[in-house]
């Protein structure tokens, strides 16, 4: 019966048959997945309960929002789960982009310095620093900015992490991006960054460190902020928000950190006491409780994908065989025609705008031109079934998301089936 709706759906039986062949390999590794999620499931459940969440916290303000107790509950449910002092839980965020922006905008001045010991940031992150020039950057702002690259294999380069907080006093905070982003280097662990968190405080223990956790909430048992992080960032319409989450973003941790952001984000007088929540607050509750089984869904997605790339001979980051501590999985084509084909399978898999072809154009924010592939409930949600990537050499295509295992299942297959039927990928190699 399966057969025959992936046959209705546009799926050939051999790609059906060959994925079938990928998934009795990944039995084992499904079961710890779900052993992860029933972890974190219980645990934002302790949460809320423990922070007595009632009906009334559902409700929702308006105007100012003055003693809005469903928001302020809300805040104490994110900070029980991340193990932090405070938490700052707003649909006045616009996207992950924003929440960082906010974190490192209240929490440095002018004259100090931000300082990545990871490389270069997301793509968007470049204008907010002044990497790329742009309006109201940091750099704007009298703001410095120094990296230190990842080794070639992956690792710290821990000489010259050392060597330039020594050599810069004004050094007041350092950010860590767990993800990738458009790179294909290694996804950080909680364990390895926390292992970074040490080093830079044994060298200078009041500067800083803030995570950006985009696409890796729920994952792993534990959180940056577990492991010495000052602050963990991400989006509520990324894995936190469960795909209900139609808006908003985080920020966990230190009281001192997450008051600055409150008064960055609404203004010096006012911080965390006012902003409305405008009856949003159902599908935050709602989203946090299902984003640990959720993410489960994205995280057999993405193992799902690697497994079957690498096995067609594609390079994969992660590979097939790496513990994951993200939900992204990037496939390298080696030329645009793949990456195109990849998100158009993804689109046509989509329970909204399936029609739809998406194309490369050129997306504020990027250097490059980029393709994005979301037929999506809430419009650039990226725990919903998606996949992106610039148009730029290496050609890589980073996938992401899947409300559900089933529906992740079924996009997988339609981008190889997408990729068979563009010539890209010969049939016969499905063995």
């Amino acid at each position: 019966m399966n057969k025959e709706m992936y046959k209705a759906l546009g799926i050939s039986e051999k790609v059906v048959d060959f994925g079938e062949k990928i998934l009795s390999d990944l039995e084992v590794r499904f079961k710890k997945i779900d052993e992860n999620a029933e972890y974190n499931q219980l645990k934002v459940l302790k949460a809320m309960q423990e922070n007595k969440v009632s009906e009334a916290c559902l409700l929702g303000t308006t105007g100012y929002g003055y003693n809005d107790i469903g928001r302020e509950k809300l805040e104490a449910v994110y900070a029980s789960v991340f193990h932090t002092e405070d938490a700052l839980v707003r649909p006045q965020i616009t996207c992950g982009t924003h929440a960082l922006a906010l974190a490192l905008m209240s929490n440095l001045r002018p004259g100090d310095m931000l300082f990545s010991p990871v490389g270069k940031p997301y793509d968007t992150l470049e204008e907010v620093i002044g990497i790329r020039p742009s309006k109201g950057s940091l750099a704007e702002y009298g703001v410095s900015y120094s990296q230190v690259d990842l080794l070639p294999d992956g690792s710290f380069d821990f000489e010259n992490i050392k060597k330039t907080l020594l050599e810069n006093d004004n050094i007041k905070l350092v950010t860590i991006q767990r993800s990738k982003g458009y790179q294909t280097r290694p996804t950080l662990s909680v364990s390895r960054i926390g292992e970074l968190i040490s080093f830079i405080k044994g060298i200078k223990k009041d500067v800083k460190c803030m995570v950006d956790n985009c696409y890796g909430e729920f994952v792993e048992e534990k959180e940056p902020s577990d492991v010495g992080a000052d602050m963990v960032v991400g989006s509520l319409i990324k894995n936190p928000g469960g795909g209900l989450a139609p808006i908003g973003g985080y920020i966990a941790g230190t009281k001192e950190c997450v008051e600055n952001a409150a008064f960055r984000l609404t203004s010096p007088g006012l911080g965390k006491e006012v902003g409305a929540s405008l009856g949003i607050l159902p599908q935050f509750y709602q989203g946090f409780f299902l984003a640990p089984t959720v993410t489960a869904s994205a995280l057999k997605g993405a193992i799902f994908v690697a497994n079957i790339y690498e096995k067609l001979g594609f390079e994969v980051c992660p590979n097939a065989t790496e513990d994951r501590h993200d939900i992204i999985q990037a496939v390298t084509f080696g030329k645009p025609e793949g990456v195109i084909a990849f998100c158009q399978g993804v689109q046509a898999a989509a329970p909204v705008d399936s029609f739809v072809a998406p194309e490369p154009w050129d997306m504020p924010g990027y250097d490059a031109q980029v393709i994005m592939a979301a037929g999506a409930f809430v419009s650039g949600s990226s725990i919903e079934l998606s996949a992106d990537g610039p148009i730029k050499p290496p050609y890589s295509v980073f996938f992401q998301g899947g409300l559900t295992w089933p529906h992740a299942k079924l996009g997988i297959l339609k981008t190889l089936q997408s990729l068979v039927d563009a010539g890209l990928i010969k049939e016969s190699s499905l063995n």
